[in-house]
């Protein structure tokens, strides 16, 4: 019999080397520091331009420019950061989320003296760009983040324009901080136990049906109870969107989402094809294969994710975790598991869930000056120990991107998840090495619902919210509404060997990318499958295989993923890409058929 986690045993986080309290006199001298310095980078307003004509004389202003702009991002991000982590463990208390919300405005504001400097880089045309670059090669190791910036050239507004939206910022990230508190004051009794959001989900994979089932009700209850909140949020940031996106000229709601990611359309499109094609063979078959282990018609919802059998599935304590992680780490390379160490060791990740500390997992980079903190609520079960070992693949890749700077640190989504899905498979492929033949099959379930969940099921979340934003464009949806779009697109997703139950069409409003990133979810999906082609190619040559992964690590935002990609042979913008990390999908299914 597992012995039950006990809390105490748990890391909590100490953001003392940040800051010691709301009190700490250095966040005001950093606020006071990063306005000083944007106000020494409004003096070159207009400059630039004047200049247009001297090349060297220009790089060097665009180098003295970029080096002051990162200076006051890495003072305000910090002071951002503090404000953020603190925040989210505390989210029932009032004072933290009114300390986020006023640093928010304040950073908005000291921000906005900087933004006539990308506007003024977005007039410069090419040819004069480059020309400044060249004459100025220190301003040249800007490139990558200045090609970010002129991605989004097209589409900027008018200075005034522009700084409206900015002023506005923070009103409208309020519509985030009221649902994360909804969300986070959730609690429901689960037989006589009171449960918060986290909770509540890690019952709905209990080995016991009835509390597999009563915990599925007790949440659909508790959010049904807030979906008016929930859906007045989720419509009015849809709302602010498309006025965003009209006046940019966006060319539909992922646009923005996709220039911020320096990712082609087609390629997201060739993505979120080869996986739909993929739906009746992985997810489709596999949910059919599980109920039929179970020895049930079908599934119910919230036996997606539930052990194949009653036996209590195993649980990990917080040093074995830590141990599983760390020796993964190593089978790939030593560094990765001297870095990871240190995150151990240090007071830095947050792992204990209680009351008020919202739901979910997070690597913080915070800056290239500083060092990420890691989140998560760990419940002691084996994607708790696949959770830790991503969260830390995020660490290790902020980390090993430090050396280049917070600006070109910056890593677009489409390679932000590799590490972090990669340290998950190292993992998976230790505990499947060191199964026994029983264990081998749960183990193969795990590691088909894993994928189901990160490549199927997010992306029936993109077109959850592709569906959503094109009917929002005819008005604000009821909570209905969308629970209606929300059951047709998980019922295309899952099959019909899942039946969604009543209080499923609810389920939709405690996804906070939703709210918080829309059309963030298919980089899920993209990494997924991006880190099956990279895994491929680890086998094919593991020793080969270490240094160039570092390398695309340590590139930060240098490399766009095509670039980061052709090392190893990939081209992303195939389908054919796609569809065969959605076959290593299928042949895990094909393995546990064969197993049952």
């Amino acid at each position: 019999m597992n012995a039950p986690i006990k809390p105490e045993t748990l890391p909590t986080w100490r953001l003392d080397d940040l800051y010691s309290s709301r009190e700490d006199p250095r966040i005001e001298a950093d606020l006071k520091a990063a306005e000083a310095t944007n106000t020494e980078l409004a003096k070159l307003e207009g400059q630039m331009l004047a200049t247009r004509s001297k090349p060297a004389e220009l790089g060097g202003m665009i180098d003295h420019g970029i080096t002051l702009y990162e200076k006051a991002v890495n003072l305000m991000w910090s002071v951002g950061a503090y404000g953020s982590l603190s925040a989210s463990t505390q989210r029932n208390d009032p004072a933290w989320s009114k300390f986020e919300s006023d640093l928010r405005a304040r950073s908005s504001q000291i921000g906005a003296l900087s933004l006539f400097f990308t506007l003024e880089i977005n007039k410069l045309d090419d040819a004069e760009l480059e020309a400044a670059l060249t004459a100025h090669p220190a301003a040249a190791r800007w490139r990558p983040w200045l090609r970010r910036v002129r991605a989004g050239r097209p589409h900027e507004l008018s200075p005034d324009l522009e700084r409206i939206l900015i002023d506005m910022a923070p009103a409208s990230a309020n519509w985030g901080r009221l649902s994360n508190e909804t969300l986070a004051k959730l609690s429901a009794k689960v037989n006589g136990e009171t449960l918060t959001l986290s909770e509540l989900l890690n019952k709905t994979g209990d080995p016991d049906a009835a509390t597999r089932k009563a915990a599925a009700n007790a949440l659909a209850k508790a959010l049904a109870d807030r979906s008016s909140t929930l859906a007045l949020c989720l419509n009015t940031l849809a709302f602010e969107k498309q006025v965003e996106d009209r006046w940019r000229k966006y060319d539909g709601p992922a646009h923005g989402r996709h220039l911020a990611n320096e990712v082609d359309a087609d390629a997201v499109a060739a993505l979120e094809a080869a996986v739909v094609d993929g739906y009746a063979s992985v997810s489709h078959r596999y949910y059919k294969l599980k109920a039929k282990v179970m020895g049930l018609p079908y599934l119910n919802h919230w036996d997606r994710n539930c052990p194949l059998d009653a036996a209590p599935p195993r649980t990990f304590t917080w040093d074995e975790a830590k141990g599983v992680v760390l020796e993964s780490f190593e089978s790939l390379a030593p560094k990765f598991a001297e870095t990871a160490k240190v995150f151990f060791a240090q007071p830095w990740i947050d792992a204990k869930p209680r009351a008020g500390k919202q739901s979910g997992a997070y690597s913080h980079s915070v800056t290239a000056e500083r060092h990420p903190f890691v989140f998560m609520n760990y419940m002691g079960e084996r994607r708790d120990v696949l959770t830790l070992a991503h969260e830390l693949g995020h660490a290790i890749h902020q980390t090993l991107c430090q050396p280049l700077g917070t600006l070109l640190a910056d890593t677009p989504l489409t390679l932000a998840e590799t590490a972090s899905i990669f340290g998950e498979g190292l993992v998976f492929e230790k505990l499947l090495a060191e199964a026994t033949p029983a264990e081998r099959r749960d183990l193969l379930a795990g590691k088909i619902e894993d994928g189901i969940n990160t490549v199927i099921r997010q992306i029936a979340f993109h077109r959850f919210e592709t569906r959503f934003h094109a009917a929002r464009l005819e008005g604000e949806l009821s909570p209905e509404q969308i629970g209606g779009i929300w059951l047709e697109v998980m019922g295309e997703s899952l099959g019909p060997a899942v039946k969604l139950n009543k209080g499923y069409e609810h389920y939709w409003s405690y996804i906070s990318h939703f709210v918080h990133s829309p059309f963030y979810v298919y980089a899920y999906a993209f990494g997924d499958l991006l880190v099956r082609g990279l895994m491929e190619k680890r086998r094919e040559d593991p020793q080969g295989f270490a240094p160039t992964y570092e390398k695309l690590l340590a590139a930060g935002g240098t490399k766009t993923y095509v670039e980061a990609l052709a090392a190893f042979g990939l081209n992303p913008r195939e389908k054919a890409f796609w569809a065969a990390g959605v076959r290593q999908l299928e042949r895990l299914v094909d393995e546990f058929e064969a197993l049952v």
